[in-house]
């Protein structure tokens, strides 16, 4: 029988071709699986508004739902008053019991801008938000605006970046360089610093003293906020939102430096909050999560942490603070990872990267 060399090189081109379209959207590590689920461009926040779709802004002001199995696209209209500006743009989302609640850099006129929040009932045409936070005063700056959102009862909790500004982070007569915490409609809680010891305080600051808190998340496990905050040449670290205290930016440099080489401050002093967990150099530590689901359960309770830096996800085991135990899970699987969720009902682990959705899952 004589074979037709040309069919066989079709073929064989044809296989190859079939072989790229089944696993080039696919990687491995380990035991785990990496596949993209949609391309983006420059996403920042996430969070799952049912089991089949998770809702996506992009930092270039776009706000997007995306049915993770059929891969379908819907991008919503809406009415922000945001400047893409450095890192600033539409920063993160959340959602709960059919309600959006936004993070972003609103333009205050004249290349100032600030870290605000804005809320919205979800509506997959067109949201018509409202803010319920500006962070005050507006700056001409396009660093460093946080900024991570956390729901706990009936209270937001919001990161708010020091713009570049190092030691207002110290002043509590500015938002910037700390944690905020209102009620979910804006309303300022009776329990907040300002009323209870910190009569200098603006009503709506929970703790002073960060730099760049890009992750904030809410433990079901005890009920307490968690950030990770950017150092500067080193010092990066995840620790607990606590009432009324100073992470210490920017008297403390948490180990790191400043871009000039010249060192900031002691990496931690008594009359601080000293953080859980500190790395230096920098990982360029992002968004967190305490992992809660079936897919990964012996991570329950652990603290995950994505970095843009090293591109990868640590888990820390940190129950005795005095013994944090740290893994890194991956590195390089995803590219830089700017956001991470779980499922909410099989608990495998989504990430953000600078340009794509993915889906990470036990082999």
């Amino acid at each position: 029988m004589v074979v037709d060399q040309n069919f066989l090189k079709v073929k064989k081109y044809f296989l190859l071709i079939i072989f790229f379209l089944l696993f080039a959207s696919k990687s491995y590590s380990n035991n785990y699986t990496f596949t993209k689920i949609i391309e983006l461009d420059e996403p920042w926040g996430s969070s799952f508004i049912n089991n089949d779709e998770i809702i996506i802004t992009e930092k270039s002001g776009k706000i997007k739902i995306v049915n993770i199995i059929s891969k379908e696209v819907t991008e919503i209209k809406h009415n922000l008053n945001f400047l893409e500006v450095g890192q600033g743009g539409l920063l993160d989302i959340i959602h709960q019991d059919n309600t959006l609640w936004i993070s972003y850099s609103e333009d205050r006129g004249n290349l100032k801008t600030s870290t605000s929040i804005a809320k919205a009932q979800l509506n997959k045409q067109e949201l018509n938000f409202k803010n319920i936070f500006q962070a005050n005063p507006p700056i001409d700056s396009g660093y460093h605006f946080g900024s991570r959102l956390a729901i706990k009862d009936n209270y937001i909790y919001a990161s708010a970046g020091e713009r570049g500004q190092g030691m207002i982070a110290q002043d509590p007569t500015k938002h910037p360089g700390s944690i905020i915490r209102i009620h979910t409609d804006g309303r300022i809680p009776k329990d907040n610093p300002k009323f209870t010891g910190k009569p200098d305080w603006l009503p709506e600051i929970y703790q002073i003293g960060v730099r760049n808190p890009q992750g904030l998340t809410l433990s079901d496990y005890d009920g307490k906020i968690y950030l990770s905050n950017h150092g500067a040449r080193g010092g990066d670290w995840f620790g607990e939102a606590k009432k009324g205290e100073n992470y210490g930016w920017k008297i403390l440099g948490w180990g790191g430096k400043n871009y000039s080489g010249i060192p900031i401050g002691p990496k931690w002093k008594p009359g601080f909050t000293k953080a859980i967990q500190y790395w230096v150099p920098s990982i360029a530590t992002s968004a967190i999560t305490i992992y809660r689901g079936n897919e990964f359960k012996e991570w329950n309770g652990h603290a995950l942490v994505t970095s843009l830096k090293d591109r990868s996800l640590r888990k820390l085991i940190f129950n005795d603070p005095t013994n944090v135990k740290e893994n890194v899970i991956f590195k390089d699987n995803v590219g830089r990872i700017r956001d991470i969720q779980v499922h909410p009902s099989n608990g495998k682990i989504f990430f953000l990267s600078e340009n794509a959705l993915w889906l990470m899952e036990k082999k």
